[in-house]
């Protein structure tokens, strides 16, 4: 029986483990996208400009982290946009309509929230069908009860007022106000994104449900066979993931004070494609939570440089494809160079 060694602990020069790093090809894209904006705009490189590009980074960054662990592991998440909104719509509807106390809506949100990813992991689980199908059946469930239960309450598809709820100004203080730092204010959201990655990090460095997760995305029935508990693993990813959408959601639903019923469709994607930036592979088993966080930063960066620089906004998605075409094709090369050093 041919056995794999663990990546993690391969004995290899210091050189070649920096050229191996999944999240390499991301960083040196991230130092490019900065320079390239920083020459030309005066304001990207202020302080104020990279707490402004800091911020879309930070809520990217925290679903990223959480997505890229459950690409790891060898699934996806279709629902994770959509469960942002259904998060921020409980918390914001709870609070304003039925008189909870911010904190006990948050609650409310967070139970509801693991619910569907305890869900989405034992179908998946259970049935063998692919996350893909079985996310992008929640994703529409989701979308349909977020316009019809919002619909039905307010008799608009917006819930809003929640700065008047009992408890709001020390929720949105912890996770959705600003920081001073330098002068400059900082959202708190980048303390949650920076937090969650470490997390992430240790996770999957670390710990033994750090080598479950990569055993499992790399080939679920060796894991097996060795003992790993894939069932309760895939389905921790998938509960990981709906608790970074609670997160976001809440952040979100705490800075406006109001949710739309449609928020969140179409992040799901932005939140693959930041994981894949950020040195994932689509076939699972390989990746890092730093390299998606890197990913959000340059998905930041691109998305305020181009309003600094007074570009049309509508090339940012033509610049976004073209991210992931390079940052794809990198992380092929990255890969087949890494298997090449182990053997």
């Amino acid at each position: 029986m041919t056995v794999t060694a663990d990546e993690r602990i391969a004995r290899v020069g210091l050189a070649r483990r920096l050229l191996i790093r999944p999240e390499l090809g991301a960083v040196v894209g991230m130092v490019v996208v900065f320079v390239f904006f920083a020459v030309q705009s005066p304001v990207f490189r202020s302080p104020a400009g990279i707490a402004n590009w800091l911020d879309p980074a930070a809520t990217l960054g925290i679903m990223a982290v959480a997505v890229a662990l459950l690409m790891i592991g060898g699934e996806f998440d279709l629902s994770a946009g959509v469960l942002t909104g259904t998060s921020g719509l409980i918390l914001v509807t709870l609070a304003t309509r039925f008189g909870f106390d911010v904190w006990l809506a948050m609650l409310v949100g967070l139970v509801v929230a693991l619910a569907v990813g305890f869900a989405n992991g034992l179908v998946v689980t259970r049935t063998k069908l692919p996350s893909f199908i079985v996310t992008l059946g929640t994703f529409l469930m989701l979308q349909g009860v977020n316009l019809g239960v919002t619909k039905a309450i307010t008799g608009t598809v917006q819930v809003s007022g929640l700065r008047r709820a009992d408890g709001f100004e020390g929720a949105n203080a912890i996770f959705a106000g600003t920081i001073q730092l330098g002068g400059t204010s900082f959202r708190v959201a980048i303390v949650w994104w920076i937090l969650v990655t470490a997390a992430a990090t240790w996770v999957l460095m670390r710990s033994k449900a750090g080598n479950w997760i990569f055993a499992v995305g790399g080939n679920e029935q060796a894991a097996r066979a060795v003992g790993v508990p894939a069932a309760r693993t895939k389905i921790a990813l998938f509960m990981t993931t709906a608790f970074a959408a609670w997160l976001v959601g809440s952040i979100l639903a705490l800075r406006y004070t109001s949710v739309q019923a449609n928020i969140g469709i179409g992040q799901e994607f932005i939140y693959i494609i930041a994981a894949v930036i950020g040195g994932c592979l689509l076939t699972g088993g390989y990746g890092s939570a730093i390299g998606a966080a890197i990913g959000a930063v340059i998905f930041g960066m691109a998305d305020k440089g181009i309003v600094f620089l007074g570009w049309d906004a509508d090339w940012f998605t033509f610049f976004l494809g073209g991210m992931l075409l390079l940052a794809t094709l990198a992380n092929r090369l990255v890969r087949r160079y890494a298997e090449e050093v182990r053997h």
